[in-house]
């Protein structure tokens, strides 16, 4: 089972990851133009060159060492481009750089083998072998570009892993609060209430509502993403049981966009927000109290309210400690599935708390 040291186990462990990724590119990049030069060393044994031509070799090995560096830091800026634009920028950059190294090749060619058969009378045959250069930059990228997609695939994987844990925590905290055995006294003796009161229709839907609520908490699967009217009919399936306790006690606000309900969330997202709102803006107050719930899209991002005008806290601090199990795992849930594309704040709104939350934008697919 995991805790709530977890996330922070895995911020250590992609701190490190960090280290190891910067570690692991400059040794890959000397390996390679190392492996690069004792290639071209070999052959110049087996094909008799001269001397000279194996100080041509060093110099190709460190000049390309170096102009190929900056390449790492011009990919970074292509990496979240389109195909498009990251294939021209690679064809574009490697040609560039194979430009400059070819300069400082053929510089050394004339430098260490002046006696070699080739004259340069025109300042642009110094570049003269840079389509071939533009093929070994072209190999290095392709190799730059799959390790980073390959270690991409690897992060996403970690990510769905502890994503599924702190999903399966959040649904067993869930449960376990709706299945202790003061929460079904309190709402059956509702229940009961209505029968003696010969509402027996409404006791019958109450009932109702509460076994599809309990069903749809134990067949959902916590890492399944439903869209934001799915997750409104599984609020109302649980606020109808919550209302048998509070009647006009609590009062319930939706206020949502018809683009924002055809989005796509985590399952079971609200629904511990909710519970909180209940809890301490509801609950303690004799008038009860009010929440509401906004949805609505802008640009690329979907963003959610939960609002209460209960009590609130004294500081943001006594807020987070105060309703720390269910603000605490929904950000960390939050965090595991988007990471820094998504905002979560919980605001002392004086009177009340409202949380705020922004997702990615993501549509269901239509079958």
């Amino acid at each position: 089972m995991p805790t709530a040291a977890a996330p922070e186990a895995a911020t250590r462990l992609l701190g490190g990851l960090r280290i190891s990724r910067n570690t692991l590119f400059w040794c890959l990049h000397a390996a390679g133009w190392f492996a690069y030069g004792c290639v071209q060393y070999l052959g110049s044994l087996i094909y008799e060159k001269e001397t000279g031509y194996q100080l041509v070799i060093l110099s190709a090995a460190i000049a390309g060492f170096v102009v190929s560096m900056p390449l790492r830091y011009i990919y970074r800026m292509l990496w979240r481009q389109s195909p498009r634009a990251i294939l021209l920028g690679i064809l574009a950059t490697s040609y560039l750089t194979a430009l400059v190294w070819r300069l400082c090749v053929n510089f050394a060619y004339e430098r260490f083998m002046p006696e070699m058969d080739w004259e340069i009378t025109h300042w642009y045959q110094y570049f003269g072998g840079a389509n071939q250069g533009t093929y070994l930059m072209l190999c290095w990228s392709a190799f730059y570009f799959g390790i980073k997609y390959y270690e991409m695939l690897q992060l996403q994987r970690e990510a769905t892993l502890r994503s599924a844990a702190l999903a399966q925590e959040a649904q067993l905290r869930m449960l376990r609060y709706q299945l202790n055995p003061h929460f079904l006294f309190n709402t059956l003796n509702a229940i009961s209430t209505l029968i003696l009161d010969n509402q027996n229709r409404t006791a019958n839907q109450a009932v109702t509502r509460l076994s599809d609520f309990l069903r749809y908490t134990l067949d959902q699967d916590p890492m399944k993403k439903v869209t934001v009217r799915q997750e409104l009919d599984a609020l109302n399936m649980y606020l109808s049981t919550e209302q048998l306790r509070f009647n006009d006690r609590l009062r319930i606000e939706f206020a949502f966009e018809e683009p924002a309900l055809e989005a796509l969330v985590p399952s079971l997202l609200l629904q511990p927000l909710i519970e909180n709102a209940v809890k301490y803006a509801v609950s303690p107050r004799e008038g009860g109290g009010t929440i509401r719930v906004e949805g609505r899209v802008r640009g690329a991002m979907l963003e959610l309210t939960v609002a209460d005008d209960g009590p609130g806290a004294r500081t943001s601090s006594a807020l987070i400690e105060g309703r720390g199990v269910g603000l605490r795992n929904t950000r960390e849930r939050l965090h595991v599935l988007y990471g820094d594309t998504h905002r979560f704040a919980a605001i002392n709104a004086h009177p009340g708390v409202r949380i705020e939350i922004a997702l990615p934008l993501e549509k269901a697919s239509i079958p």
